[in-house]
């Protein structure tokens, strides 16, 4: 008798109490430390996670986002853009990104970007934003995830004959390169290999060649004296005009403006 009591009263108890999603709300309100959740970010390794304003203002990042950008404290990345850390063109797209979510006030998901990593070589990363809402429902800013790209690739057809031309790319850079011989590396034919890897990183292989050595190249502009006619060969290309006229496409600057912006004393 005492254990069916028991159950009813339990049982009232529950219908009275407010519906999950009610009861959801009013924990997360009680929170004394919202931001306190966040810094969970900075236990994910390899995983960027960071928060903007409107204005694509940093509000929070985690440490993996300083590490990249080179600020020792996540507080010194608040107020600041990547116009601060990146050079032009880079900073345009991820600001221009950053407005597409905003304006529309609805979610990117899996963008593919190259992100600088060890030595300068770019890596892959699928990007995920969505918009943040304040109390009236209005678009407050943005929050976003960039996870490594192989979290997704079981998901992708050809997958591993992609990351063979990949690593063809990054270790061969130095080197003459032309997409027929990529090809011919994984068994496809030239139109075949640009409609995979195109679908699958959004970018041609062409393109990804000079990324790559742009990479190394901004890398060696940041942390080395040698003369920019040297990294040009070192890095692949043909000669400093052609270095040039690729790196000022690539972000916005020449190979000095870059140095004397960039370089690491």
């Amino acid at each position: 008798m005492h254990e069916g009591r028991n159950f009813l009263y339990i049982h009232r108890m529950l219908q009275d109490s407010p519906m999950p999603s009610d009861w959801a709300c009013q924990f997360f309100e009680s929170l004394g430390k919202v931001s306190s959740l966040l810094d969970l970010f900075d236990e994910l390794p390899g995983v960027y996670m960071y928060i903007k304003d409107t204005d694509s203002r940093f509000v929070r990042a985690n440490r993996v986002v300083c590490e990249v950008v080179g600020v020792p404290d996540p507080q010194q990345l608040v107020g600041r853009t990547d116009f601060d850390f990146f050079p032009p063109a880079v900073a345009a797209q991820y600001v221009d990104e950053d407005q597409r979510v905003i304006s529309s006030a609805a979610p990117l998901t899996n963008q593919v970007w190259l992100v600088p990593g060890q030595k300068g070589i770019p890596k892959m990363y699928l990007c995920s934003k969505i918009p943040l809402l304040g109390k009236a429902g209005e678009v407050i800013g943005i929050a976003g995830i960039k996870r490594p790209y192989e979290h997704f690739a079981a998901e992708v057809d050809g997958y591993s004959r992609l990351m063979k031309v990949v690593a063809h790319v990054t270790e061969n850079y130095k080197y003459p390169l032309e997409v027929a011989d990529l090809a011919k590396l994984v068994h496809l034919s030239v139109s075949q290999l640009q409609r995979e890897f195109s679908r699958n990183f959004g970018i041609t292989p062409v393109n990804y060649i000079r990324e790559v050595r742009i990479g190394v190249a901004r890398h060696l502009l940041k942390t080395c004296d040698a003369a920019a006619c040297q990294i040009a060969v070192d890095c692949g290309f043909y000669d400093q005009s052609h270095f040039n006229r690729h790196f000022k496409s690539s972000t916005g600057m020449t190979p000095l403006q870059y140095r004397q912006r960039f370089r690491q004393l």
